[in-house]
């Protein structure tokens, strides 16, 4: 049975959307309780696979869910699954092993709030795995597990206003993990400055056919789409309008221009609160990991304080840009990994995951 908080939710974020023909759609009822299913507590459900359906919630690039998980009673291992991968936005799985980080973080919390608290190894190598010792213990709930099923990256325009010194400092201390540095930029001279990478960025992957071609691979116009295929970006989710597949494929070829995503990306950063860069000690599987979980805590003690967040990572994904980037921040020799920005506005409809059967396999 569903709560009542996630429905509200849910039916908040399609009347918000209303506008846009959303609420028209038969399919989207149905669409709506698959997702609020994947998000609500489940008393009864098998222990392990409940751990995998929350670690299964974390932040991933283009909703690809590049992710498999062995499981026996003792131990979870996290394996990046490359046949999810971005080879045109992410040539070296930069984004993957970020992604398996975030859902190595979501793993952990959930693992703490079920008493099997978590020992979590980073096993380097040709493949690098996560290894998610669990135990036994007293349950430890959170206000960052609470958070898991309510976390999204808010694709809209935000308020404009500014955070507490107490939100901030409360995200600064969620972020903090060994070997990763997070920087924060909230003055309005320091966010134009961030703008102009985004804009190089953004125009540079928008010029590029093979980008927009494997972008286009990973939308979902339509609620019968993004059910079928239960991964990928579903318009909706960013506040768009939701179409039958073939007008929504039109609609895209005509409107997605390098002048309408500059302007976009404007309205997006000038009316957020501020902006985080996250940035590994190293460029290696092992720290983009450590990333995803220094991320995902900031995501989630954001989503605890009513703030949201969204990836801005055009700056970090062109290798040209990302150098001069990097410049910028005044660190010529790191690899910068996130550009998140965040700030406060209303939610929108969250994302679908796939079935937990499919990305879980035995352990040996």
């Amino acid at each position: 049975m569903l709560s009542r908080r996630t429905l509200l939710i849910l039916g908040a974020s399609a009347v918000a959307l209303g506008g846009l023909g959303y609420a028209r759609w038969p399919r989207l009822n149905a669409y709506n309780e698959e997702v609020a299913r994947q998000r609500e507590a489940l008393a009864n459900a098998p222990e392990l696979a409940e751990l995998v359906r929350y670690a299964c919630l974390a932040a991933n690039g283009h909703n690809t869910q590049p992710w498999m998980f062995r499981v026996d009673s003792q131990q979870i291992d996290i394996l990046p699954d490359l046949t999810r991968g971005t080879e045109v936005v992410d040539p070296d799985h930069h984004h993957i092993f970020v992604s398996l980080g975030c859902a190595a973080e979501n793993l952990v919390l959930t693992a703490a709030a079920h008493g099997r608290p978590a020992d979590v190894e980073i096993m380097p190598g040709a493949e690098t795995e996560i290894h998610v010792a669990l135990a036994r213990g007293g349950t430890q709930s959170s206000q960052l597990y609470d958070a898991i099923p309510l976390r999204q990256s808010t694709r809209s325009v935000y308020d404009g206003q500014a955070l507490s010194l107490d939100d901030m400092r409360a995200l600064e201390i969620a972020a903090q993990e060994d070997g990763v540095e997070v920087l924060f930029f909230t003055d309005a001279e320091q966010r134009e400055a961030i703008l102009d990478f985004v804009v190089a960025g953004n125009s540079q992957q928008i010029r590029d056919p093979a980008f927009v071609a494997e972008l286009r691979e990973w939308l979902r116009f339509s609620p019968n789409e993004a059910m079928t295929t239960r991964d990928g970006l579903f318009s909706a989710c960013s506040g768009n309008p939701v179409l039958p597949n073939p007008l929504g494929g039109f609609m895209f070829d005509r409107f997605f221009t390098e002048e309408a995503e500059n302007d976009k990306y404007r309205d997006h950063i000038r009316s957020s609160a501020g902006i985080a860069v996250f940035i590994g000690d190293r460029a290696d599987p092992e720290h983009w990991i450590r990333v995803g979980r220094s991320f995902e805590r900031f995501a989630l003690q954001a989503t605890a304080l009513g703030i949201r967040t969204a990836h801005v990572n055009q700056p970090v994904e062109v290798e040209s840009i990302r150098l001069e980037f990097a410049n910028w921040l005044g660190q010529p020799d790191a690899r910068p990994d996130l550009v998140i920005r965040f700030g406060h506005a209303p939610a929108l409809p969250m994302s679908i995951r796939r079935p937990v059967e499919d990305v879980m396999v035995a352990g040996v």
